[in-house]
């Protein structure tokens, strides 16, 4: 099966001068899905960018995260496992090079809280497959980590807490 998606791109820096120089304009700009709110965007302040908006590198972190939650709860339903709870703390490294760069690698923090503590191994074990499932992480040249852990009333059930 063939999936189509559509995403729109305007530059809204250009300002009265264009890139006439490096600094002449701003690196604003907006995302924009058919019937979605738009996305503000710029660069890394870095590279010049806005502080206050979405950069690319931080929106493929979020993208690698969203798209190992979903494969995940989808393995934790065919599982039996229960989730009542997901949250990550993504972090992706990247390395410039010249006008470039590239990431070297994303680490995921997933912690899954369950409902059952006996299913805490099936849980954890659900990330791997998760990983294997998202379309994103097999879509990218540099390795995406996870560092799960699994929950229940609060106290750590399975997996190392990476966030102590």
């Amino acid at each position: 099966m063939r999936h189509e998606y559509r995403v729109g791109v305007e530059w809204t820096g250009a300002g009265g001068v264009g890139t006439e120089g490096y600094r002449s304009y701003v690196r604003d700009h907006v995302i924009r899905v058919d019937g979605l709110p738009d996305i503000l965007g710029s660069a890394d302040p870095t590279f010049r960018g806005d502080r206050t908006r979405h950069n690319p590198e931080q929106l493929l972190v979020a993208a690698l995260a969203q798209c190992h939650m979903l494969s995940y709860l989808h393995q934790a339903v065919t599982r039996g496992v229960v989730v009542t709870a997901y949250d990550d703390v993504a972090e992706g490294v990247m390395t410039t090079q010249g006008t470039g760069g590239r990431f070297d690698r994303v680490v995921l923090r997933p912690r899954v809280t369950v409902r059952e503590p006996g299913m805490a191994a099936v849980a954890l074990e659900a990330h791997a497959q998760a990983s294997r499932d998202c379309f994103i992480a097999a879509s990218v040249a540099f390795p995406v980590e996870h560092a799960p852990t699994i929950w229940h009333d609060g106290v750590l059930v399975a997996g190392e807490d990476p966030r102590a």
